[in-house]
């Protein structure tokens, strides 16, 4: 099996740093190298540590380490910045002033929705925080992994988390976030819902219970035995009672050249567990009415094989970000949900660096999106944005992940992802959990409660 080292050699990262800086910088930037991750210079996840030019990004200090005084480890995790004030607000009225801030999915939705969407910009707070083992973990990772070309392609010689904090090309920034650190055993209650042009909608909650044995702190018994194993992934269906019953298991390896992600259902009518044959790429996501593909959860999951990745440097733009007032639980879905799009008062938006990496669909190849651009935070290697191009080269979806840091583990994840339709002008939401049981996170991987059998069980 062919593969190449990815330690890129100083003129290639030179070249790329540059690229991503010329916008942003007069000089020069520092190169990054394995032994200055974690120093003055860089974080020990990649990111540049310091601030940007004009101090509108501030320097990273480490992020979130302790919860703010009037946390409830019972509950959702409270606004650490209560009091920040809205800096700014983007509509579509000014929205050619901060042009060069957009995506091109924002810049749609704000002209979708001239009315009634807005922007309010915040603050720029780098909370992103990470265990100090996750942060060993990505430094040894710099001088080990390797990207396996052939066939599906994967990740040798990484552990823990995202494999390549220098990254020199798209499709090892696709495996940084792929393979970022979630957690190793993590439950949740989440809702979805698709939100019709008049508002209205149907709630589908169901139970997750996820398993990372590529992320545990000590290899044990079984990630040796099997190391080409990502995520272990099933739910059951709790409400509409029509739904109510109903299961599945997902088994996601890293390199799917020779074991290909498999999945299983549990239909509550037959009583039984059955295989099915695929589960992943542009098929439909369940109980989505088709405003998000399989491969959009998360943003972006699964093999990168369809479409060739550029790295296109880096840019500085507004994501979401610290979306604790999106995530509190003193919410309905009624606050949250509103005709076109979430509650914009909920939705905070702040400056941050992000890689920029462009998918463009393989001429043998076969999928809804022509092309895609992603947007990946620098602090945490998680796609904050993305907008999806139907086969005609035309702009169709934009797609937001509204991270916070979970502070008590410490870790950076999503509490919600909003899926735009531009052409229908519908949406999609994913993670709505503000009267429900947000993340938990324990300890330990188990594979014998990821197992069809276990699975039959588990949706009883």
């Amino acid at each position: 099996m062919n593969v190449i080292a990815t330690r890129p050699t100083l003129t290639v990262i030179a070249a790329c740093a540059i690229a991503a800086w010329a916008s942003v910088a007069g000089a020069e930037p520092p190169v990054a190298t394995p032994e200055l991750l974690g120093g003055e210079l860089f974080t020990p996840l990649g990111a540049e540590r310091g601030a940007n030019e004009a101090g509108t990004i501030p320097a990273w200090e480490g992020g979130i380490t302790e919860p703010p005084p009037d946390y409830n480890p019972a509950y959702h995790e409270t606004d650490p910045f209560p009091d920040d004030p809205v800096l700014y607000t983007i509509t579509a009225d000014n929205l050619a002033d901060y042009t060069e801030l957009l995506t091109e999915g924002q810049r749609a939705l704000l002209e979708a929705y001239p009315d009634t969407w807005r922007m309010n910009v915040f603050r720029t707070r780098r909370t992103a925080s990470y265990p100090d083992w996750v942060y060993a973990g990505v430094i040894d990772n710099a001088r080990s992994a390797e990207l396996v070309t052939e066939g599906k392609g994967g990740v040798r010689n990484a552990r823990i988390s995202s494999p390549f904090p220098i990254p020199s090309s798209g499709v090892q920034v696709i495996w940084n976030q792929n393979l970022r650190w979630r957690g190793t055993r993590v439950s949740r209650t989440t809702g979805r819902a698709a939100v019709t042009r008049k508002g209205r909608y149907n709630v589908v909650l169901t139970e997750v219970e996820m398993g990372f044995p590529y992320g545990v702190r000590e290899p044990t018994a079984f990630t040796r035995r099997f190391p080409n194993l990502m995520i272990a992934y099933k739910f059951r269906t709790i409400q509409p009672s029509f739904l109510a019953g109903d299961g599945g298991l997902i088994i996601e390896p890293i390199d799917q050249t020779e074991s290909p992600r498999k999945s299983w259902i549990y239909n509550r009518a037959l009583k039984r567990v059955i295989r099915t044959p695929t589960f992943g790429y542009s098929m439909p996501a369940p109980n989505s009415d088709g405003l998000r593909t399989i491969d959009e959860f998360e943003l972006f999951n699964g093999a990168p094989d369809m479409f060739e990745w550029t790295l296109l440097g880096k840019r500085e733009i507004l994501i979401p970000y610290n979306a604790y007032r999106l995530h509190s639980s003193s919410l309905d879905y009624e606050d949250v949900l509103r005709i076109g799009h979430v509650a914009p008062d909920l939705v905070r938006f702040e400056l941050h660096r992000v890689w920029v990496v462009e998918g463009r669909l393989r001429d043998d190849q076969r999928h809804v999106y022509s092309r895609r651009v992603l947007y990946v935070d620098e602090d945490s290697w998680q796609v904050s944005l993305s907008d999806s191009y139907d086969l005609e080269g035309n702009l169709w979806r934009t797609a937001m992940a509204h991270g916070l840091n979970y502070y008590t583990v410490p870790v950076h994840l999503s509490t919600l992802d909003v899926h735009h339709d531009l052409v229908e002008l519908r949406y999609f939401v994913d993670g709505l959990d503000n009267r429900r049981k947000p993340y938990v996170f324990t300890e330990g991987s188990d594979p014998r409660e990821f197992s069809p059998n276990a699975l039959s069980y588990y949706v009883r």
